[in-house]
C-alpha cells in the first residue's frame, strides 16, 4: 500500500465550484474550477481546506480519494471526471 502524498486527490466542493489538489514529481498542484492548473503550496491547501474541516464554512465540502496506483488519479469538476 502507497501511502505518499501523491496517493491523494483533494477535492473541495462549494455551491459553486470544485476545485481539487494533488501533488507530483514536481510539488502541489490545484486545479481551478475552471480547469485551470496552478502550482501551490502546503500552507495554501492548508488555508482551504482547514476552514472547511473546522465548520467555518458550512457550505462547503471535502473529499479526499485515495488512489494506490498514483499515475490512474482522476479530478472531479464541472466537466466530470477526467485524469490528471
Amino acid at each position: 500500500m502507497n501511502l505518499t502524498n501523491e496517493s491523494y486527490v483533494i477535492t473541495i466542493s462549494g455551491k459553486n465550484s470544485v476545485e481539487s489538489y494533488y501533488r507530483d514529481e514536481r510539488g502541489w498542484h490545484k486545479v481551478s474550477a475552471r480547469g485551470r492548473k496552478f502550482p501551490a503550496t502546503a500552507e495554501q491547501i492548508l488555508n482551504h481546506v482547514l476552514p472547511a474541516v473546522a465548520g467555518i464554512k458550512p457550505n462547503v465540502r471535502i473529499k479526499v480519494e485515495y488512489f494506490n496506483d498514483p499515475d490512474k488519479r482522476v479530478l472531479e469538476g464541472p466537466q466530470g471526471k477526467r485524469a490528471i
